[in-house]
């Protein structure tokens, strides 16, 4: 599992230039909701692959949505959002 910072550091790689703000965000939702590194990642991906681009409000509210449910790894992340139809991703 990568921690937030190193997950950061491959999506740069790949090309992902998020600014200071959505950084910000992005540690803002970490520490507000206590969420493991891989739910923070996961949020991360599917703000991205659902929004074409990060939005901090999307990613807030579906990051505060897995913690609420209790969602505790990446595979558990993808299936509620599946199964509650609440991202149009494959």
């Amino acid at each position: 599992m990568q921690t937030v910072e190193e997950y950061l550091h491959d999506l740069r790689g790949k090309g992902f230039q998020l600014q200071e703000d959505a950084i910000g965000f992005i540690y803002f939702g970490k520490h507000s909701t206590n969420a493991p590194d891989e739910i923070i990642n996961t949020a991360i991906e599917l703000t991205l692959k659902a929004q074409k681009g990060f939005d901090g409000s999307f990613y807030l509210s579906l990051l505060e949505t897995l913690t609420a449910n209790n969602i505790k790894t990446r595979n558990a992340a993808l299936k509620y959002v599946k199964d509650k139809a609440l991202l149009a991703i494959s």
